[in-house]
């Protein structure tokens, strides 16, 4: 959220600030506000919560690392439908959450090369066969 306060919010309002004529000060009301800055939080809060998740899928062998990779397509294409959902109806808010959602899913898919590895190291040794 910390990504979204003091990054996106900065980048969105200058840009909705450069559509509005000069003569208008654009002032939306209080409820119009919060609930557009609950909505961004709400949905960045999720998005950096994407490489979690892949390496629990991995972790609990719900997935394969190799089924995420052939996935990928698959998921930019679904942070793009996200972003556009989720933000407002401008390319730069929505090309900034689905970004970051595309990089943290990479990022989840390093992390679990090696999380995965190890756990299939860690059930070898143990295996009262051997």
């Amino acid at each position: 959220m910390a990504f979204c306060y003091f990054f996106v919010f900065q980048k969105v309002f200058a840009f909705i600030h450069s559509f509005a004529p000069k003569s208008i000060t654009p002032a939306p009301d209080i409820e119009a506000y919060f609930s557009f800055v609950i909505t961004m939080f709400l949905a960045f809060g999720v998005t950096f919560e994407i490489p979690i998740v892949v390496i629990v899928l991995v972790r609990m062998g719900i997935v394969t690392v190799e089924q995420l990779r052939d996935a990928r397509p698959y998921v930019i294409v679904g942070a793009f439908v996200v972003a556009a959902v989720v933000t407002p109806p401008d390319v730069l808010s929505q090309f900034m959450l689905a970004v970051p959602m595309c990089v943290l899913y990479e990022a989840g898919l390093f992390c679990a090369r090696f999380i995965s590895r190890s756990g299939s190291v860690r059930q070898d040794s143990t295996d009262p066969a051997r």
